[in-house]
């Protein structure tokens, strides 16, 4: 019998990996080893803590299939100071990224469509002098990139950032603490 593979079997898509891990130093570079290692280029990178004391959480983004996915997510799970790994699409979480544009402020006070491009995309103002203004943009990734390349296009970008992704899951409760919940039930009766 022979298997056929769904059309995005094999396709290349962004995916976003979240990892919780105590904070111990030297975590990072190994989950970043694994990437390495498979020759996968890490998008963005976020590293915090998380809702769950003494757990940092890391949120990775990366283009790859979903084979490899899978098989990064259990290479990161073997470390032995990861506690969870799991992957995400983009329909399955909710996310946000945050960017700072600077503008040169004649430029914007001279073309009034700067300022349409600026409250059609809901950014908002966080600094004027005479030189530049320094504007901030909150949202989802294509939301960010569409404000910067519509003031780009205008030539007013003087200098652009953005932060890695942020996220929850869909679920009412974090992943993390019902599999810690079980692992202690299994630990205490086991």
């Amino acid at each position: 019998m022979t298997q056929v593979n769904t059309p995005d079997e094999g396709a290349t898509r962004l995916y976003t990996i979240l990892v919780y891990s105590e904070n111990i130093a030297g975590v990072l570079n190994q989950i970043t080893a694994v990437f390495t290692r498979r020759q996968v280029n890490i998008e963005s990178l976020n590293v915090s803590a998380s809702s769950t004391p003494g757990v940092h959480k890391y949120t990775i983004t990366c283009y790859c299939t979903a084979e490899m996915v899978k098989m990064l997510k259990a290479q990161i799970e073997k470390r032995i100071d990861v506690l969870q790994a799991r992957y995400f699409e983009d329909e399955d979480i909710f996310l946000r990224e945050t960017s700072l544009l600077k503008i040169s402020t004649p430029s914007m006070l001279d073309n009034p469509e700067v300022c349409r491009i600026m409250r059609h995309h809901g950014a908002s103002i966080v600094e004027v002098n005479p030189t530049y203004t320094a504007i901030e943009k909150t949202g989802r990734t294509d939301e960010i990139l569409s404000l910067y390349e519509a003031l780009n296009a205008l030539g007013v970008v003087r200098q652009f950032a953005r932060s890695g992704r942020i996220c929850i899951t869909r679920g009412t409760r974090e992943q993390l603490d019902d599999y810690l919940a079980e692992r202690e039930k299994e630990r205490t009766h086991g």
